[in-house]
């Protein structure tokens, strides 16, 4: 377990989020960020617990249309099948 496990998770869960609501594919994202499509698969997946550089974070939300801060004002949400609600 790493120190900021649950901060990873939510990260991902957060790029993952926005870019779904955007209709972005992996890939798109990816190409936009100027990363892998891997790499970013890596990021979202929330076995993966991927860290990533603060680079790689602002062109990711760059690529987004919205700002870092938004990748980490997501509200955790439990249980399946639940939107994530953005906290503004």
């Amino acid at each position: 377990m790493t120190d900021h496990e649950e901060e990873l998770k939510q990260l991902g869960r957060a790029i993952a989020y926005y870019r779904s609501i955007r209709n972005l594919t992996q890939e798109e994202l990816a190409s936009r960020a100027h990363i892998s499509r891997t790499h970013l698969s890596n990021i979202e997946a929330p076995n993966s617990l991927k860290s990533i550089s603060l680079n790689t974070l602002f062109n990711i939300a760059d690529a987004l249309d919205i700002t870092a801060a938004d990748l980490f004002s997501m509200h955790p949400v439990s249980g399946r099948g639940n939107k994530k609600q953005v906290l503004k």
